[in-house]
């Protein structure tokens, strides 16, 4: 029963990150609703900037968990700017951790406050977050002929009248690339084929639309494309199979040993203008990232799997930049819910904030 109760206790390691960064949700809407109400009468560009300090203390304490208490090992490949840059990034998709990969990269060239992400229109309905999201500049866009670009195209240029920073996250596969759906992966190889493509094995044939209408807008504004392919160490079978990429669950469960990141730095100049050819330039370079990711799954020699070609780098992350904002957000959290007027202020915010938050997005995108 003792062996019971340790495995039990050992698989719910994801308990405590999970505990603290949704329960510390509701503190960081309020401290970002007073600012947002303080603001009101203050140039956009200033609002903008402690918006981004705000967002980048609450993801510096998530990065805490998913990076320094994981003790998960990020091997980056390629050239990855020390230097802030306004940029597109674009990836492959297999799981919820792909968003969180971003934030690993975007802290170590001081942008996490710059993180913006394109995302699946449902997702605007999650409590708080849902609302959040859109107003710290993400874009909510729906599928194939429901998709609406002149909603997308106004939203990125108010940001940038703003002048608002842009570490702008868009993962053109339109969803996950899962093994356990086989349907999902024939339809987009037969896609591929019907339209005279590369028929593609480790990634889903990629949708352009959003990819054009975000480079198009800012192509001014922007200092480079950053073309990145994730792989999660551990994600293959005894047979050899792909299995599910891990789950955000999973990885604070320390089940993910390394994260292999792949950076290709473009330059704009290098991406053809016009849709369709930019549809062809995209399609091309998931080919460069399938046969990156066939190299580091299904490579011949054994020597040559379960890393990409090049050399690479073992970033760790320094518990300077994760634990003040965790012990911040935590201090102030557990400050609230030791009175019974902050706890019912922490309720009500939850609360209240999930419908204000549900009948914002439901009027204004």
């Amino acid at each position: 029963m003792l062996l019971s109760l340790v495995l039990h206790t050992y698989s719910m390691r994801y308990v405590l990150p999970a505990a603290v960064m949704m329960g510390t949700a509701p503190t960081y809407v309020l401290a970002w609703g007073a600012w947002r109400l303080l603001s009101a009468v203050l140039p956009a560009r200033f609002y903008r900037e402690v918006d981004d300090r705000l967002y980048t203390i609450y993801q510096s304490m998530v990065l805490f968990f998913f990076e320094n208490y994981t003790g998960v090992q990020v091997i980056i490949y390629g050239d990855l700017p020390k230097n802030k840059e306004n940029v597109i990034y674009l990836s492959n998709h297999q799981c919820t951790v792909d968003w969180i990969i971003a934030d690993m990269l975007a802290i170590r060239q001081n942008a996490l406050g710059h993180v913006r992400y394109v995302l699946k229109d449902g997702l605007k309905w999650l409590p708080l977050y849902g609302w959040y999201f859109s107003q710290h500049g993400g874009v909510y866009v729906k599928r194939s002929a429901k998709f609406n670009e002149k909603e997308m195209r106004e939203k990125l240029r108010a940001q940038m009248k703003a002048e608002t920073p842009m570490y702008l996250v868009i993962f053109p596969e339109g969803t996950r690339y899962n093994p356990e759906i086989p349907k999902v992966i024939a339809d987009s190889q037969s896609f591929a084929e019907k339209e005279g493509l590369a028929i593609l094995k480790h990634v889903l044939t990629p949708r352009v639309k959003a990819t054009h209408v975000a480079i198009d807008t800012m192509k001014d504004y922007l200092d480079a494309v950053y073309d990145v392919t994730v792989a999660y160490e551990g994600t293959v079978d005894h047979k050899g199979q792909r299995k599910l990429a891990p789950s955000m669950t999973e990885f604070l469960c320390k089940e993910c040993p390394r994260v292999h990141i792949f950076i290709d730095r473009i330059e704009l100049k290098d991406i053809p203008e016009e849709q369709m050819y930019m549809r062809r330039w995209l399609h091309e370079r998931f080919e460069i990232k399938d046969k990156l990711l066939i190299e580091f799954y299904d490579a011949k020699d054994s020597k040559r799997r379960n890393k990409f070609p090049g050399k690479s780098v073992h970033s760790k992350l320094s518990l300077k930049k994760t634990l003040p904002s965790l012990l911040f957000l935590g201090g102030l959290t557990a400050s609230m819910l030791l009175t019974e007027s902050g706890r019912k202020l922490y309720v009500k915010t939850w609360i209240y904030g999930t419908l204000i938050g549900c009948l914002w997005v439901s009027i204004k995108p």
